[in-house]
C-alpha cells in the first residue's frame, strides 16, 4: 500500500490546486495531510478532496509534521511532498519506478537554478551536496528536497534523529546513508511555489550554515575534526619552526604549545564523537 503525506501549514491554495488531481491519480493510495497550526482552510480543503486530516494544535514545524504524518501512515512506502504545489504529482509514478529497483529512499532532485526559489538557496544547496557528497563517498543531487519515496519501516528507524524544523530531508538522507542502506535520485522540476515561503533567509540561513557541521558529526565525525585538528597542530609546528628560525631558540613558545595541545583535543573530541555515531547506529537492523 501507497501512503502520501503532505506536511502543510497555511497551505490551502496550493492544496486546492494540486490534490483532486493527486487523488485522481493515486485513488487507492493512503494520503495525509498533516495540518501544522495553519490559521487558514488548509484543513477543510484537505477534508473536501477526501484526504486525511492530521491536526497539530499549534505550529510545531515541517520536520514535526513529517514525523507525525510518517507515525499515522499505514502503507508499506510513504511519499513525502510538499503542500505548497511545487512538486508534481506525475512524478510520483516515477519515484516509486525507481524506488522498485531496490532502493530504500528514492529523492526528486531539483535540477538547475530554474527548479531553486532564489540564487543564494541555489547557491546553499549547492555547497550541502558537493559537502554531503564527500562524507558519503557518493554524488548527492539533492541533499535537501522535500519530494522523496521511502521504505516506512526504515524511516521510522530515525525518526528520534529527526529535528523539528526544516532540516528533516538532510537528517534523514545522511541517516539511510550512514546506516548502509540504498539511496538513489531522479532528476524533477519545481513549479513556483502558491503562497508565502515559510523561511527567511537570514534566520534560517545560519540554521542551515549549522546544518553543514550537522550533516558531518551526523554521518562520520572524525571527517570534520580530523582536518582542523591536523590544521592547528600543523599551525602549532610552523610557529615554532618559525620561532626557533628567528630567534635561534628550540623551546616551545606558549602559542606553539597551545596549538598542538588544541589540535590533539580536537583530534580527540572526533574520535569519541565516531564511537559515539557508531553506538548510535549499531541496533539499526532489517525487521
Amino acid at each position: 500500500m501507497l501512503s502520501i503525506v503532505i506536511p502543510a501549514k497555511n497551505e490551502a491554495g496550493g492544496l486546492e490546486k494540486f490534490l483532486p488531481r493527486l487523488l485522481e491519480l493515486h485513488p487507492d493510495a493512503e494520503v495525509i495531510v498533516v495540518n501544522d497550526g495553519s490559521t487558514d482552510d488548509t484543513a477543510s480543503v484537505a477534508e473536501s478532496a477526501g484526504a486525511q486530516v492530521v491536526t497539530h494544535a499549534y505550529s510545531k514545524g515541517n520536520g514535526a509534521a513529517i514525523k507525525s504524518g510518517a507515525r499515522a501512515a499505514t502503507g508499506d512506502v510513504i511519499v513525502f511532498m510538499d503542500g505548497d504545489g511545487q512538486h508534481n504529482p506525475e512524478d510520483i509514478s516515477r519515484l516509486l519506478a525507481e524506488w522498485d529497483k531496490g532502493y530504500d529512499l528514492v529523492v526528486g532532485a531539483r535540477s538547475g537554478l530554474s527548479s531553486q526559489a532564489s540564487v543564494a538557496r541555489w547557491s546553499a544547496n549547492t555547497l550541502y551536496n558537493k559537502l554531503a557528497s564527500w562524507m558519503v563517498g557518493h554524488k548527492i543531487a539533492d541533499l535537501t528536497s522535500g519530494f522523496r519515496a521511502v521504505r516506512r519501516k526504515k524511516f521510522l528507524e530515525f525518526l528520534y534523529l529527526l529535528p523539528n524544523g526544516f532540516s528533516y530531508p538532510t537528517t534523514s538522507t545522511m541517516a539511510f546513508f550512514r546506516a548502509g542502506y540504498s539511496v538513489g535520485f531522479i532528476p524533477i522540476d519545481v513549479a513556483q511555489r502558491i503562497g508565502t515561503s515559510h523561511i527567511n533567509m537570514w534566520r534560517d540561513g545560519v540554521r542551515f550554515f549549522l546544518i553543514i557541521f550537522k550533516i558531518g558529526t551526523l554521518y562520520s565525525p572524525l571527517k570534520v575534526y580530523f582536518p582542523v585538528a591536523a590544521l592547528m597542530a600543523g599551525l602549532g609546528v610552523l610557529n615554532y619552526l618559525a620561532t626557533a628560525f628567528a630567534t635561534g631558540s628550540f623551546r616551545f613558545t606558549n602559542m606553539s604549545t597551545l596549538l598542538i595541545l588544541a589540535g590533539i583535543l580536537v583530534f580527540l573530541i572526533g574520535l569519541l564523537s565516531e564511537q559515539l555515531t557508531n553506538l548510535q547506529y549499531k541496533d539499526i537492523h532489517d525487521d
